[in-house]
């Protein structure tokens, strides 16, 4: 039986340009579930409602589209650099993307700062600043960084550097820190430093060590031996480094051998940096919605993502096998190196090796994450009985609520709600409620939150069942899944309260209830006179000790949150001229108020709505 679009969608269908563009599959919420490109577009999206879609996962989506929305552009190149920005906006649940919710670390190089500091960050910013990377652990990062204050001693202070301080920091009594500020280095020397350090980061590492080798012979020469060990040292830690890093070929390579590993719907991908002939570094990346996808598609997506962020172009990408569009993506990153980018598909001799090499390589990463995983899940699944046991529960408790209340002195009160299934947490239904009811009162606190949280239930479930009707299925949502244990961090005092709040929605019966005491870590449980004490080494408290603390670091975080906007609205609000929409304004302009404290009279004046004198004003407020 073929299938039928919606009457909307085949309007659609007949009336789509033949021009190159972008494709927005949306559901019936208005959902963007699916974002494409295409040279021709009446072409391409008519090919999602042929009688026999190319895989399954074509067949699943088209079930789900509602509605299509088309942007046509000039050329190709416009329609990839499009689909990229849409994808990393609303993050489609059909699409390939990188799996990770987070933005990737890299290295920042302050190079714009007449002293530059090193740190790490997970943003990109056009300020001047030389990036390495990405990471995939920001812990990998730290220990680079940690190894090369040794051999680089940068600063790390927040000092304004004037070499005419008295007395230097801890950090140049122990060799990490050169001690600028007192004088010890000049500016000259202390940036020439940091390009070493920004040469070795790139590979550059030969001319460094005979640089500290020919300083070591000279201070051992002029016998100031304290000076040449302190060279030596360095040299010892430079080789430790550099022994990692594998010689591959000639000195001017620059290239990313990139291959992946794909097995029943994972898809991990290996990425090796060589830089001047080494291997300096090597990164995996998981993918996610690469089910039904060809290897072709799975690794044009890797590729315009990960470039899209990359700290560092290489002239020759090698790959695996042929991507989709490669020249339109040639011609992407040409733009965003600057100089010529090619994309090879080696088919023999030492190219051809490193790809065999990176392919093994994320095979082996593939399958050692997958026996974490199912290493995991035994552990999950052993939690999870023993918790059935402990608390006497109906079933196993696959999905878990928690709620914790954090305040300060009854102010900016948040609630939280985190969920884990299947023994991990579920972040897209995590939920904050800023409580609006009481001030210093936990339990009235509590009541609301879990009294809002229970109308959404009632709310959604009345919604679904119309719903049911239309589509056959129930929609799964935070709010319209009944946990399998509700937990209230607390103890009894917060039991009670949310005994009475099921109470109120006829749930007692069908929501298993718990609270946690925080000192003893006991649980208590409705209609039992004494606590529950899970085994001090058992998976069920461990897994009930991971569930609590995601819930409390999450009502503190949006506490914090909350507590900094009342902060920043109280400052700007005391400003001559500025009320809440002009603080508004300001603050969806710049981000932040170390941002607008940061501009300049002039950046101020220029967002619309802000006069010259208010402007003078903020700056002057702010300074």
């Amino acid at each position: 039986m073929s299938f039928k679009p919606p009457e909307k969608v085949r309007e659609i269908l007949d009336n789509l340009p033949t021009k190159a563009g972008v494709y927005l599959h949306k559901d019936k919420d208005g959902r963007i579930i699916y974002v494409g490109k295409a040279i021709n577009l009446r072409s391409r999206v008519r090919s999602y409602f042929l009688k026999n879609v190319d895989s399954v996962k074509t067949a699943r989506l088209r079930r789900h589209i509602a509605d299509i929305e088309i942007i046509t552009t000039d050329s190709e190149l416009e329609a990839l650099l499009l689909e990229m920005t849409l994808i990393k906006k609303h993050q489609p649940h059909y699409n390939v993307r990188l799996k990770d919710d987070k933005r990737y670390p890299y290295i920042k190089v302050h190079w714009q700062d007449p002293f530059p500091k090193v740190t790490v960050t997970r943003r990109m910013v056009r300020d001047g600043a030389r990036y390495f990377g990405p990471y995939t652990s920001v812990w990998a990062v730290h220990q680079t960084l940690d190894l090369l204050r040794k051999i680089f001693p940068y600063l790390t202070c927040d000092r304004t550097i004037t070499g005419q301080d008295e007395r230097a920091c801890l950090y140049y009594d122990i060799k990490l820190c050169n001690g600028p500020c007192i004088g010890a280095v000049n500016q000259a020397q202390y940036r020439a430093m940091i390009q070493q350090l920004m040469d070795f980061l790139q590979g550059k590492s030969d001319h460094i060590l005979k640089n500290i080798e020919a300083k070591m012979t000279a201070a051992a020469e002029a016998l100031n031996f304290e000076k040449a060990a302190e060279y030596r040292d360095q040299l010892k830690a430079i080789k430790r480094i550099v022994s990692k890093q594998k010689v591959i070929s000639s000195a001017t390579t620059d290239q990313d051998v990139i291959a992946f590993a794909r097995d029943q719907g994972d898809a991990c991908v290996q990425v090796f940096f060589i830089r001047h002939g080494k291997l300096i570094g090597r990164e995996y990346f998981m993918l996610e919605g690469t089910e039904g996808e060809s290897d072709e598609e799975v690794l044009s997506e890797f590729v315009t993502q990960f470039y899209d962020e990359a700290a560092h172009i290489p002239k020759e990408v090698l790959l695996p096998n042929e991507v989709e569009e490669a020249m339109v993506i040639e011609q992407w990153l040409r733009q965003k190196r600057g100089t010529k980018v090619t994309l090879q598909i080696p088919q023999r001799g030492k190219k051809k090796e490193l790809i065999e090499m990176a392919t093994t390589n994320a095979q082996d990463t593939l399958a050692t994450l997958k026996q974490q995983w199912a290493a995991d899940r035994s552990k999950h699944v052993t939690a999870m009985a023993e918790l059935q046991e402990a608390l006497n529960l109906p079933t196993p408790p696959a999905r878990i609520e928690c709620y914790d209340i954090s305040h300060t002195q009854g102010q900016q009160t948040v609630g939280s709600m985190v969920v884990f299934v299947q023994g991990a947490p579920r972040k897209s239904d995590y939920r904050r409620f800023n409580v609006q009811t009481v001030g210093n009162d936990d339990y009235g606190a509590m009541k609301e939150v879990l009294t809002r949280r229970f109308e959404r239930y009632k709310e959604s479930l009345a919604g679904e069942l119309h719903d049911l009707g239309q589509i056959g299925r129930k929609k799964e949502t935070a709010w319209a899944l009944l946990p399998d244990l509700l937990i209230v961090d607390g103890g009894k005092g917060q039991l009670s309260m949310a005994q009475a709040v099921l109470a109120q929605f006829d749930l007692a019966d069908e929501v298993p209830l718990a609270g946690l005491a925080k000192r003893e870590e006991e649980l208590f449980v409705p209609g039992q006179k004494g606590s529950v004490r899970l085994p001090r080494r058992s998976e069920a408290l461990y897994l009930v000790q991971r569930v609590r603390d995601e819930a409390h670091r999450f009502a503190n975080t949006g506490h914090r949150q909350r507590r900094a906007k009342v902060g920043t609205a109280s400052i700007l609000d005391s400003i001559p001229g500025v009320g809440p929409k002009r603080r508004r304004t300001l603050l969806d302009h710049f981000g932040s108020l170390d941002d607008i404290r940061k501009a300049t009279m002039e950046e101020i004046a220029s967002v619309p709505g802000i006069p010259v004198d208010v402007a003078q004003a903020v700056k002057a407020h702010l300074a």
